[in-house]
């Protein structure tokens, strides 16, 4: 990619980051923000493999549980889940709680608590492309099952479990162009609720090139034009409906196309 275009496709993030949240929301996407116009698209091949709800539990452990990441369809249904979590429900249910916000960084160092409504209406953003993930506050984790608990007792997890584990919900919302960089843990599950997300991955033996206090934005705009095919990552976006696994280990990254509801399930 040339500088010109580089330039180019860098003001049009910009003038697509600085318009107005509330110009932009949708009673489609929970009363979230949607961002259609965003040149930060879906890319268009999905390089992780889609089974659909037929899958078998031996069919998943025999094939992905251990070796690959897979994307399943229709494998769990939160409809009810969704209703509980558009903008209005939460704000009105949760606003006044205290959420933990964590930098989005490979490390998180720094924690920062805060009112739900306020991260809702002054910090829940587009990411600023001058920002460094270190800089940038997400909230994703960290969350008080205590207060939170009536609403992931509606949350119906993937029915798949790696023997020896048992799952730990980890609730966020982010807004769009917003992620977490390059990092790796156990095994786990990923489902939007509302948005779409974008993941990169890599295999444990294949550790990517990335700043780990950069953005997944930054890097996608840096580094990921640059690589040669055999350099690139297993990728896909997740839309509402699908759940991704990853297996133990396994590098990844993950980039908000929208204002992301979504919770991932870890199997430790």
């Amino acid at each position: 990619m040339g500088p010109g275009i580089r330039v180019f496709l860098l003001l049009q993030v910009l003038v697509t980051l600085a318009l107005p949240e509330e110009g932009k929301c949708t009673e489609d996407n929970g009363g979230w923000v949607l961002d259609h116009d965003s040149p930060v698209h879906e890319e268009e091949r999905c390089t992780v493999e889609k089974v659909d709800a037929s899958i078998t539990y031996s069919q998943f452990i025999q094939q992905y549980a251990y070796s690959r990441p897979v994307i399943i369809q229709g494998i769990t249904d939160n409809v009810e889940f969704q209703s509980l979590c558009t903008k209005q429900h939460l704000v009105r249910e949760f606003g006044d709680r205290q959420v933990r916000l964590s930098t989005a960084n490979t490390y998180s160092y720094e924690k920062v608590d805060v009112p739900f409504q306020e991260y809702v209406n002054h910090l829940l953003k587009p990411q600023d492309l001058t920002s460094l993930g270190c800089d940038t506050l997400y909230f994703f984790g960290d969350n008080n099952f205590t207060e939170w608990g009536s609403l992931f007792k509606k949350y119906t997890p993937p029915p798949f479990r790696i023997p020896g584990t048992s799952g730990a919900y980890s609730f966020g919302i982010a807004g769009s162009g917003t992620g977490v960089p390059f990092h790796w843990h156990g095994p786990g599950y990923s489902e939007v609720i509302y948005g779409r997300k974008r993941w990169f991955l890599y295999p444990p033996e294949k550790t990517p090139e990335f700043n780990p206090n950069g953005t997944t934005l930054s890097w996608l705009l840096d580094t990921y034009p640059y690589l040669s095919e055999v350099e690139r990552p297993i990728e896909c976006t997740i839309r509402p409906g699908e759940v991704l696994y990853f297996p133990d280990r396994w590098w990844h990254a993950t980039l908000n196309l929208d204002t992301s509801v979504f919770i991932s399930t870890f199997l430790g």
